[in-house]
């Protein structure tokens, strides 16, 4: 009606009813799973091997090709940027590497955390 349904009423309603039933659906954060080749000699298997798991690789398989150790790895994006410059320092440049994409994953609950607490600052300050 005209006396109490203006512009600024609806606003604020469904604001209130969108924050509601993000609360009540329990979203989940995805992240982006990459499939990761990486070519290297013998003796830089460990270093190579530790670098991904810190990175919290899973690791799929090894083996050999041509004289060379294959680690085939499903990685987040989010920890494979500065990789290729990392693989290259381990390796003294003689590894190589591939990455596409594979598939989504629920991100552990301290990344969701993380990414939401930046989330809410950026809000906070655009509002």
């Amino acid at each position: 009606h005209q006396v109490d349904s203006d512009a600024m009423s609806f606003e604020l309603c469904a604001k209130q009813g969108y924050r509601e039933a993000g609360r009540k659906a329990k979203p989940t954060l995805l992240e982006p799973i990459m499939k990761v080749e990486v070519l290297t000699p013998d003796q830089y298997m460990g270093d190579v091997t530790g670098d991904l798991n810190r990175r919290r690789g899973m690791l799929e398989g090894m083996d050999s090709r041509h004289g060379v150790q294959v680690i085939k790895a499903k990685v987040p994006l989010s920890e494979m940027f500065g990789y290729v410059t990392q693989l290259r320092s381990l390796s003294s440049g003689r590894a190589t590497s591939t990455m596409e994409f594979s598939h989504y994953a629920p991100a552990p609950t301290g990344v969701a955390e993380e990414v939401m607490a930046k989330a809410k600052g950026k809000m906070k300050v655009e509002d």
